[in-house]
């Protein structure tokens, strides 16, 4: 049989409304496709010609998807239209975007109808609104009675007409259990009285204004229904040359979902649900302009937890969660209902407080905040202490929009940081000049190396017996045009906080052994050279090899190196940490703990780890000849590090008096300014000469 034959025959099973068929044939303005249910075309009127490019003959007997429909949706509309007809599964009406068959996009509004004709054969027809045409098309449709009827069906919304007063005389429901109440029960009645009042008012207010004016008006509103809370968009147009108005309700119930999922996502933080950045900033900008009409203050907090990133890491990011979690509870039950709790990021909270009276009301909640978080946390089975650091900013004290507040508050917080943390600091325009001066030292940090800023000093020790010189502890200084000289106890903090630590720590071991190699070739003497190791060293995952390159570039003995380090280094419990530990000393590297007396659990990291050396704190020498609780401190570490075999070095040592007590207690090495300050290459070299 010839296609055409074929064709034919196809669509005579279907037909089964000519009168159908001429309505569809009259209107030019919609498409209309009729599929048989192996998706092949049996109806194409010349709307659909016209829309899609495909003519009559070209169309009939060809597969839907062979078409108008896109490769990527062709799966999609297959399976669609296989459940409507095997389990009588709908397809929704809907906008899409469809084929045209020059290849370009059509974008229409797709209603769908499925009918069974006298054969007990399924048939769909597809009705396509073009949507750069919609208010013609939609005066097109109005022609044909019949036509608007397969429309409605196609359609889910909700129509009612009603008289100019609001009694409903009619109605269509796509979907009739998005109706509030039974038709029996609205017909004849005013849409004020049968809904809630609230929803009821809204309909009043748009239908008067409908009446005024030529234009939809629409509003949005929500009706609790058997199923559930539901949300619905009303759009209500008068039509005064037959004295009614017509009102279409559709259900919008999963784009609100929707827009309130990127509304949360948006405004909320994602773990502990309190405003994120963005909406904290917005709320205290508001609470700003109040404060200023009222004539009243506005605090804000800034909160820091402490030590967090140690738990973080140590325990892992469950339990961090957790405790951020935690921590959010606690800050909601302290606050007052009008103040606001927002997370900023990482463990940095802000609380703003509206309407404050004076700084006294701040310092309460700070204090209530402090004793809040100072009770344990409980956190699978853990008992964990989690304290606060607080930086507190008054406007208009300490500020006047949002972003000063926030800023000089951040300022504040870190002044808490330095005072030991579990603390509250107030800002003062003092911390914001410490702040100015962190951020320039970090600025012209960045490019030090470069501009060979840095030098490295190196401090002589000694044998406490014969006062010989044995090595030197490498000690970076630096000097920048532009700020002059900066202490190591300024810059190495914030050089470990951005990471710079990395590069100027290799810089610091590639100068130390070169000029310990030449020192040694000088002087034919087996010097040692001390280098201290930051905790983000540690995290340098080339740090050892390039330790070992330059031990053999400047050919160091390994016994030559000592790496210092604090107990910081230790108490992160990281494993990487243990791991570099064990490969210093399988190289033969000497290691030392530095500060020793300062921390509180040195005693049980001498015992676990491989140290070679043991370095006194300079504050317990300082005391050894003023009090005798430092005295015998130092005296009782010599005893037990000598039990160790560990060799002990004193920090500080400044007078003869001091020499003399260390000689006593048989003290290995000792260091400070009673030798000598910290040196330059060449003047080392010349000291040097005369201590052999």
């Amino acid at each position: 049989m010839k296609s055409s034959q074929m064709s034919d025959a196809l669509i005579h099973q279907y037909i089964i409304n000519d009168p159908l068929h001429q309505l569809f044939d009259a209107v030019d303005a919609i498409s209309v496709q009729g599929y048989d249910e192996k998706r092949r075309v049996i109806y194409w009127n010349v709307g659909s010609e016209l829309l899609y490019g495909y003519s009559k003959k070209e169309a009939l007997g060809k597969k839907l998807e062979e078409l108008i429909i896109p490769e990527p949706m062709c799966d999609l509309v297959v399976a669609a239209h296989s459940d409507w007809i095997n389990q009588g599964i709908e397809i929704p009406a809907s906008e899409v975007t469809l084929r045209h068959k020059n290849g370009h996009e059509v974008n229409v509004f797709s209603s769908h109808v499925m009918f069974t004709n006298q054969y007990n054969r399924q048939q769909m027809y597809c009705i396509d609104i073009d949507l750069t045409d919609v208010r013609y098309a939609q005066n097109q449709v109005i022609l044909k009675e019949n036509m608007l009827e397969a429309v409605f069906e196609a359609i889910p919304d909700l129509f009612f007409l009603m008289k100019e007063d609001g009694t409903i005389v009619d109605y269509h429901a796509g979907n009739k259990n998005n109706l509030f109440i039974s038709p029996e029960q609205f017909i004849g009645k005013l849409m004020g009285d049968i809904l809630p009042s609230e929803v009821a008012k809204k309909f009043r207010i748009h239908i008067e204004k409908a009446l005024q004016t030529e234009e939809f008006s629409s509003f949005e509103y929500e009706l609790t229904l058997p199923h559930g809370a539901a949300y619905f968009e009303a759009r209500i147009r008068h039509l005064p040359e037959h004295n009614q108005v017509i009102t279409i309700v559709r259900d919008i119930t999963e784009q609100h979902k929707s827009a309130e999922i990127i509304r949360q996502q948006a405004y909320f933080d994602t773990l502990t649900s309190l405003p994120n950045r963005f909406l904290a900033l917005d709320r205290l900008s508001q609470m700003l302009n109040e404060a200023q009409r009222k004539n009243d203050k506005t605090a804000v907090l800034f909160l820091d937890l402490d030590d967090f990133k140690k738990v973080n890491d140590s325990l892992g990011h469950e339990v961090g969660d957790k405790l951020l979690i935690e921590s959010a509870h606690r800050l909601n039950k302290v606050v007052r209902q009008e103040d606001t709790v927002g997370r900023l990021g990482g463990d940095e909270f802000i609380v703003l407080l509206r309407s404050i009276a004076d700084d006294h009301n701040a310092l309460v909640i700070a204090e209530n905040l402090l004793t809040t978080f100072r009770k344990p946390f409980e956190i699978d089975g853990r008992e964990l202490i989690l304290t606060l650091s607080i930086g507190i900013a008054i406007s208009p004290e300490n500020g006047r929009c949002a972003s000063d507040l926030l800023r000089n508050a951040d300022t504040a917080m870190y002044q808490a940081k330095a005072l030991g943390r579990n603390a509250y600091s107030f800002f003062t325009k003092e911390m914001n000049i410490t702040m100015i001066r962190r951020f320039e030292i970090e600025e012209q940090m960045r490019s030090a190396i470069e501009h060979d800023e840095f030098d490295v000093y190196y401090q002589p020790q000694f044998d406490a017996n014969n006062e010989r010189i044995i090595g030197a502890e490498a000690l970076l200084r630096w000097h920048n045009p532009m700020l002059g000289h900066i202490t190591p106890n300024e810059f190495i903090p914030i050089a470990e906080n951005t990471g710079l630590i990395v590069p100027i720590g290799r810089y610091v071991i590639m100068q130390a052994l070169k000029f310990l190699n030449r020192w040694q070739n000088i002087d034919q003497r087996k010097y040692t050279m001390a280098i201290n190791l930051s905790p983000r060293q540690f995290r340098d995952v080339d740090l050892l090899s390039f330790i070992k390159k330059f031990l053999t570039q400047e050919n160091i003995s390994a016994k030559s190196l000592e790496l210092e380090i604090t107990e910081g280094v230790l108490m992160t419990g990281q494993s990487y940490i243990e791991d570099v530990l064990t490969e210093i000393h399988r190289l033969g590297i000497k290691l030392s703990m530095d500060d020793f007396g300062t921390g509180y659990s040195s005693l049980s990291y001498l015992r676990q780890y491989d140290f070679n050396v043991l370095k006194i704190d300079r504050s317990f020498i300082n005391g050894i000849t003023l009090n005798k609780a430092d005295y015998d401190l130092v005296k009782a570490t010599i005893a037990m590090a000598h039990s160790l075999g560990l060799t002990v070095v004193a920090e500080g040592v400044e007078k003869r008096e001091q020499m003399k007590l260390l000689k006593e207690l048989m003290c290995d090495h000792v260091q400070g300014f009673y030798f000598s300050k910290p040196l330059p290459t060449e003047e080392l070299i010349e000291f040097s000469a005369h201590y052999k």
